[in-house]
């Protein structure tokens, strides 16, 4: 399970994110799931590795950033 400090989170993220119906919560479910995902706030955003290769990028109001091919992007929403 991932846990992270969500004092400093954008708070659009944070609805996107933890709340049921937010367009990232099924991708955030699926993280809880992933023991080979971490993740870490930085500049409001949610930066999230798999084996400390950074894959995504999810930030509140723009457009994440799929950094690396990975199966975890399959989850976005598409636009």
């Amino acid at each position: 399970m991932i846990t992270i400090d969500t004092t400093n989170i954008c708070s659009h993220l944070q609805k996107k994110l933890f709340e049921e119906g937010g367009e990232y919560h099924r991708l955030w479910m699926a993280m809880q799931d992933d023991p080979e995902l971490t993740a870490v706030v930085r500049s409001r955003q949610l930066h999230v590795y798999r084996h400390c290769k950074k894959v995504l990028v999810l930030a509140g109001k723009s457009a994440p950033k799929m950094i690396r091919e990975d199966r975890i992007s399959e989850l976005l929403p598409e636009n």
